[in-house]
């Protein structure tokens, strides 16, 4: 019946709902046998296996990652599979090889579409091929065809990220799993047209790509074994080294280098996070370094502000604090959002103002109005926050909207502050980025990323564009300690008004626009420029200086850089360029430049630096072909793990899950009256509009079939007739 429905709104050119598409759960062959509806109607295979491995090189302020993904074919056929995996939203994505037997096959950089057609053809051609996508900046698909029977095929993959730095501690963050999204269904428009006809509008256009098979770790054990070896040369005398999720073994090298090793028996189902700090007096102030490609030279200077002295006089706040309780923060999660949110709650100055919202696919709001930070308000908040429960769909767009509503835009005399909960598990990043660019006004937003796996490009992308910054916490361990670092953050940004300007001709820097910086964080520059910089001439360095300037406890503070001190560095024209294309995103976000400028940027630096973007992409081709003629060729989603401390019903619901994207079944997403509210009596939700039900849909469909059955009967008396 799936079938036919689905059948029927093709036919009649109508996107098909995600819960009717057919998708079977692996749950036909019990545990250990993972069996998947392959391209045959009523047919059922094996899904091909997936091992991976990171092999990180730390040097500096950069980072080096080789990942290895083995891809197993369990069956008897040939396969095709593809497999969605997420890698750090700062990501330089440069290499692609392709391991068959001892050959080794490189990938090529082409645009997107052209990268596309290579593979399909090779595909069809029966030759081994790889093809490497960006779906979002921190999620990618991986395409490997023509996998023959109990045959093993090696995808290396390769990037360049910067090391974090902030209050001294330097980490790196390495996500193993793509959490389910959820994914507003789409909607049904009129046209403007005379003819009447009626369009379907889509907030997730590519989102059976990014809505992998999850698998219920009730009746399956964790899948895509995991190892990962960090060689750690920091620059200086390391202190601590921290795993702050798994466990690990360390040796020491030297002073200044140590090997970290993943401890065995891991799997791929949270975010890897090591963290270092300097022995007291290594640190060094100012980071300088520069590489030379094709004949120019690029520079990465990192400068940590003074802290600037607490202000006696505590700046007045109107803090509006956003929780997510949608289905996704099931498990740990919610605990974790709860507890946050209540210490966060519990360090207001008597001074301030807040209000609380909460969300699903539903939206609370506590107060009215924002209301004074008083013991009363803040107990009846805390009550409100401790009775919340996760349950049903992510509607994000609404509550920011609520949240970034500033009745007093003209006020300079207290500071409007978003503190954001959440694990970001959305598919519509884009509108939420739309959001925040044009309503954020005065205000700053904070994100705080919740979980063993958090959408963290969603929410650094947001801290960015809300001038504000993205704390994560994935442990109900780090709530006091991170948000107690947030807290202090909160009080006052220490360095604002932050400038650059350079000595010297030709200099691209970027960001394009340099942030506000809280306390502890340093301000990350990236710099392109010919060697020959205005009348200096400086072999091998880049020439000139670099000036910044800002303002510090209202008092004014400049930093020169000179950049012909710059140390040896490698990758930085790899991280300027990511950067760049990072700027571009964000110009068309706010609106400065036309989509159609942002794709031509991208693409010319893309192509230029040999990066996957979401206008080019990695294809590799091994010109034999090895599929014998006729072979059917069966294509597979390799399943991923449930993150950590996911609850699965509270994200697919109770009953046997039947779609490839679950998050729209309609129990999850159907609205209970009796839900609790934050003020702790039952009372109305705000029901969000016309995103959470398919009713259009369902009446077409209705009025489709009973013209089926209507059919049908008729058909049926004749032949009892005849």
């Amino acid at each position: 019946m799936l079938r036919l429905i689905s059948a029927f709104l093709a036919f009649l050119g109508l996107a098909v709902p995600a819960f009717a598409t057919g998708f079977a759960t692996p749950d036909g062959a019990g545990t250990g046998t993972l069996l998947f509806q392959s391209s045959d109607i009523g047919r059922f295979v094996e899904a091909p296996r997936i091992a991976t491995d990171f092999d990180i090189d730390v040097a500096g302020p950069v980072v080096r990652t080789r990942l290895t993904q083995q891809f197993q074919n369990p069956t008897d056929g040939w396969v095709e599979g593809t497999y969605v995996f997420p890698l750090p939203e700062s990501a330089a994505v440069d290499t692609l090889r392709m391991v068959v037997g001892e050959r080794v096959i490189i990938g090529d950089i082409k645009e997107k579409v052209e990268a596309k057609e290579i593979y399909e053809q090779a595909k069809a051609a029966g030759q081994k091929t790889a093809l490497l996508e960006q779906e979002r900046p921190n999620m990618f698909t991986n395409q490997v065809a023509n996998i023959g029977p109990h045959e093993t095929i090696v995808i290396q993959i390769e990037y360049q990220m910067p090391v974090a730095q902030s209050g001294g501690v330097y980490s790196l963050r390495v996500p193993t799993v793509v959490g389910p999204r959820y994914n507003p269904p789409p909607k049904l428009v009129a046209s403007n047209d005379d003819d009447g006809m009626i369009l379907v509008s889509d907030p997730v256009p590519d989102r059976d790509r990014i809505s992998p098979p999850v698998l219920d770790p009730r009746k399956h054990l964790p899948v895509n074994p995991l190892t990962i070896t960090v060689h750690l040369d920091a620059g200086f005398a390391i202190g601590a080294v921290k795993s702050s999720y798994h466990d690990v073994t360390a040796d020491k090298l030297a002073a200044d280098r140590e090997v970290v090793r993943l401890a065995n028996g891991n799997f791929a189902d949270r975010d890897f996070e090591l963290t270092w700090t300097a022995m007291p007096g290594a640190a060094p102030s100012v980071g300088l370094f520069r590489e030379t490609v094709a004949g120019s030279d690029y520079g990465l200077a990192i400068v940590s502000p003074p802290d600037a002295a607490k202000s006696e006089r505590h700046i007045p706040r109107e803090v509006i604090f956003v929780i997510d309780n949608s289905g996704s923060m099931g498990g740990q999660s919610i605990l974790q959002a709860k507890a946050s949110l209540q210490y966060a709650l519990g360090r207001l100055d008597p001074s301030d103002r807040f209000n609380v919202i909460r969300f699903d696919d539903t939206m609370d709001v506590m107060f009215p109005d924002v209301v004074p930070a008083t013991p009363g308000n803040i107990a009846n908040a805390k009550y409100g926050v401790g009775r919340l429960d996760a349950a049903g769909g992510t509607e994000m767009v609404p509550p920011m909207r609520a949240a970034l509503a500033d009745r007093n835009p003209g006020d300079t005399s207290t500071l409007r502050q978003v503190v954001f909960l959440t694990d970001g598990a959305i598919g519509n990043e884009t509108e939420m980025f739309d959001v925040v660019s044009r309503l954020r006004g005065r205000s700053r937003v904070f994100m705080v990323g919740i979980g063993s796996a958090p959408n963290s490009y969603l929410m650094s992308r947001i801290a960015e564009l809300g001038r504000g910054t993205f704390t994560q916490i994935g442990d109900g361990s780090q709530v006091e300690e991170r948000m107690r670092a947030l807290v202090d953050k909160l009080d006052n940004p220490v360095l604002t008004d932050l400038r650059a300007s350079f000595t010297g001709d030709g200099v691209e820097a970027t960001p394009a626009e340099l942030p506000d910086l809280y306390r502890g964080e340093p301000v990350v520059i990236l710099m392109k420029a010919p060697k020959l910089a205005g009348k200096v001439i400086l072999t091998g360095t880049i020439a000139g200086k670099v000036i910044l300037t800002g303002t510090i406890a209202g008092k004014p503070w400049t930093e020169t850089v000179d950049l012909a001190q710059a140390g040896e560095g490698s990758g930085i024209a790899k991280l300027w360029a990511r950067r760049k294309i990072d700027d571009a995103e964000v110009a068309q976000s706010t609106g400065r430049i036309p989509s159609a400028e942002a794709d031509r940027r991208i693409l010319t630096l893309a192509l230029e630096h040999h990066l996957v973007s979401r206008m080019t992409s990695l294809v590799a081709v091994d010109r034999t072909p090895v599929r014998p003629a006729g072979e059917p060729l069966r294509k597979s989603d390799i399943p991923i793990n449930l993150p950590a401390g996911w609850d699965f019903d509270n994200v697919f619901g109770s009953e046997p899950v039947l779609e490839k994207d679950a998050m729209l079944d309609a129990k999850l997403i159907a609205v209970s009256a009796t839900r609790p509210s934050l003020a702790g009596t039952p009372k109305p939700m705000v029901k969000l509009p016309q995103t959470a039900t398919f009713s259009e849909l369902f009446l077409l469909l209705g009025a489709l079939l009973t013209a089926m059955a209507a059919a049908l009967l008729v058909f049926a008396r004749r032949m009892r007739l005849a």
